[in-house]
């Protein structure tokens, strides 16, 4: 492992699906689950780089006060550190189309060690 004063570059990128409510397992959150969630490691400076390919939408983590538009054409940044192990969701906020509210978010956050075992085990 480096120490808190290196840089890692780790860049990877995924589909996510809805998880349709009669899918869900017990105690899974309706339009909110996903059949793949990001995952990010606890108390680590993380950026994201957000962007559309068809209209505006905004991508929300509203526990990690996260809000930032995805414009076509354009790139945006945030950068945060999740503070608080576990999962959390969110959705597009943004008025985008027919679907919009299908577009769930769900971030797992894990500690350091589990990041990197996941990492170097893929």
């Amino acid at each position: 492992m480096n120490n808190n004063n290196d840089v890692i570059n780790l860049s990877y990128n995924f589909d996510s699906v809805i998880i349709n409510e009669t899918d869900l397992v017990d105690g899974g959150l309706r339009l909110l689950e996903t059949d793949t969630s990001l995952v990010l490691p606890y108390n680590v400076v993380v950026r994201f780089l957000i962007t559309s390919s068809d209209v505006l939408h905004s991508w929300a983590l509203p526990e990690m006060g996260i809000k930032v538009d995805a414009v076509p054409g354009r790139l945006n940044q945030i950068v945060t550190t999740a503070d608080n192990v576990g999962l959390f969701y969110g959705q597009c906020s943004e008025l985008c189309g027919v679907s919009h509210g299908f577009m769930p978010i769900k971030v797992n956050v894990i500690s350091l060690s589990d990041f990197y075992n996941l990492i170097l085990n893929k």
